[in-house]
């Protein structure tokens, strides 16, 4: 996704070629190891991908440790911010998830900046938030328990 807003909170800067086809061979991998990933998530009518949502246990080096719990995140085209798409989608997915995964606990790791991520993971019923460090880096911990 080469939206600026988006890619803030993703890195800093919108993926190269190579970091966007490696990302894209994840996701099939995610499901074949774990059982569970991301999805595109299309806009009905004019059928045009406008984001990403799912699950993954990416082993990342955190504290709090995070590994094994299923780690929800999203990803949508600032364009479409506020029009409630993320937050079906995030239903959706929940859903889902606590229908196939049955996991006690999911959490979400979201900068301390990005408002918009923060309101989908309180409207999705993330209750808990703890601070956290990821790569030396301040970041926040939502936790969502069945």
């Amino acid at each position: 996704m080469a939206d600026p807003e988006v890619a803030r909170f993703l890195g800093g800067v919108p993926f190269r070629r190579e970091e966007t086809w490696r990302k894209m061979l994840t996701g099939p991998g995610m499901w074949a190891w774990l059982g569970y990933g991301y999805w595109s998530v299309e806009r009905r009518g004019d059928e045009r991908v406008i984001g990403q949502i799912g699950f993954g246990d990416f082993k990342r080096d955190i504290e709090p440790a995070i590994e094994d719990i299923p780690e929800m995140g999203w990803a949508f085209a600032s364009e479409v911010g506020g029009q409630g798409y993320a937050s079906e989608a995030a239903a959706a997915a929940l859903a889902w998830a606590d229908r196939i995964l049955k996991a006690s606990e999911i959490v979400a790791v979201i900068d301390a900046g990005n408002s918009r991520s923060i309101r989908i993971a309180e409207k999705s019923g993330f209750a808990m938030r703890e601070d956290a460090l990821y790569r030396g880096e301040p970041i926040l911990i939502f936790r969502r328990r069945r």
